[in-house]
């Protein structure tokens, strides 16, 4: 497959890193200082994808779209934020080749992108951490914008802030969220097998690849030139 493209989007937790660890620690820390039981890693990282106040909502509740009681989380999201502020690279690590095709994508004359439902606080010191921020001309977070992935708000920010259109751009994910945004905006959309998916066939949501490791990235993507497109990021 020859998959032509002037910029790659890539989504952040479960697709470039990942995060589970820290996350499920910062969870853990938080449900002991209000004295609730604890969840394993494994179940934690079921959580991950549609941004931290859901995930702390799902830790509140064991359950994914409930809603607890509202001083309840609010005083749950500060003492996460605390602790998974202070401790958000500790354990996380990028997944294999993920640099290096970072590297190279941008060699080779690709614009890049980040685009994450997680919150900016989070987002840039874990990049910085890692080393990845240089690679991306842009970052767009969770809390930058009105609407996260599923909508196709940030995926269009990303584009205009790129100096690309829509067609001439791949969003590269791990999860349904990413493969909806990318359908909402007319963009093809590369899945990854690993991360954080939820059992969801990514197949199944119409990505043009999918791809087990960072480097087939590689093999799949031919830099063309791309212009703006105008679109409406209403």
């Amino acid at each position: 497959m020859n998959i032509q493209a002037a910029a790659v989007l890539f989504d952040l937790d479960g697709t470039l890193v990942d995060t589970a660890a820290d996350i499920a620690q910062a969870a853990n820390a938080m449900l002991q200082a209000m004295g609730r039981t604890p969840f394993d890693e494994v179940t934690v990282a079921g959580w991950i994808g549609d941004g931290i106040p859901r995930l702390i909502k799902r830790a509140l509740t064991g359950e994914r779209f409930a809603e607890p009681d509202e001083g309840l989380f609010r005083k749950a999201e500060v003492l996460f934020g605390d602790v998974y502020e202070a401790h958000v690279a500790d354990l996380s690590q990028p997944y294999p080749n993920v640099a290096e095709t970072l590297q190279t994508l941008k060699s080779d004359g690709f614009r890049l992108a980040c685009v994450t439902n997680k919150a900016g606080r989070f987002t840039e010191p874990l990049l910085a951490a890692l080393g990845l921020r240089g690679h991306f001309d842009v970052v767009i977070s969770g809390d930058a914008l009105a609407r996260v992935k599923p909508d196709p708000l940030p995926v269009f920010v990303a584009c205009e802030r790129l100096g690309v259109g829509v067609g001439d751009a791949v969003l590269v994910g791990d999860s349904a969220n990413d493969m909806k945004a990318a359908k909402a905006a007319g963009m093809r959309a590369i899945g990854v097998h690993y991360g954080y998916n939820h059992g969801v066939d990514l197949t199944t949501l119409g990505p043009v690849a999918t791809v087990d490791d960072m480097a087939r990235l590689l093999d799949l993507l031919r830099y063309h030139g791309g212009s703006v497109t105008q679109r409406a990021l209403s």
